[in-house]
């Protein structure tokens, strides 16, 4: 018995998808047109921006620890309870890491059990803000103003009087006594 394979073809079922349904087609469309949204906003225009203390890529490693260059430059995120800035509670300054620009006051400091150092306001002048998407969402990164280095985000959350949570990456910073 001989079998000719283009006649075993056309006796053969054919599957089929269903067409999409307009919700599917729509869904696709709007997915479509917001993955190049999301990607140009993946990482904050900190980036972008010019700052007073600028140095090339090679020099900021050479500047920073591995830890404090994959938080400060590469917008990275530590541990939680990894910082010994969280047990931090003399009277002084927290400053950043990469500059030495001061950022928060330790009387604006408090426990937000987060698991990072977290303050409910800034110092003047200090810091700087953009909105970051990394996460698919928008949220709010907390940038030095003078470095452009990531320092954390903030959230509405914190304590009054401002009810802002400043959480910020311990590495990213240092402390001086005052």
């Amino acid at each position: 018995m001989k079998h000719d394979l283009h006649e075993m073809d056309k006796t053969a079922p054919v599957m089929t998808a269903p067409p999409p349904s307009r919700r599917q087609f729509l869904g696709w469309i709007g997915i479509g047109a917001a993955l190049p949204v999301i990607a140009a906003c993946g990482s904050g225009d900190a980036q972008a921006k010019t700052y007073p203390v600028r140095f090339t890529d090679e020099q900021w490693r050479k500047r920073l620890k591995p830890e404090q260059y994959r938080i400060l430059r590469q917008e990275g995120t530590e541990r939680p309870y990894s910082s010994p800035l969280n047990a931090e509670h003399r009277k002084g300054t927290f400053l950043c890491a990469a500059d030495g620009n001061p950022l928060y006051s330790s009387a604006t400091k408090f426990e937000s059990g987060t698991g990072w150092p977290s303050f409910w306001k800034p110092l003047p002048g200090g810091i700087g803000t953009s909105t970051d998407f990394k996460l698919g969402y928008p949220r709010t990164e907390v940038h030095c103003a003078r470095c452009g280095g990531h320092l954390g985000h903030v959230f509405d959350d914190g304590p009054k009087p401002t009810g802002k949570r400043y959480c910020m990456n311990g590495a990213a910073m240092t402390f001086r006594p005052g």
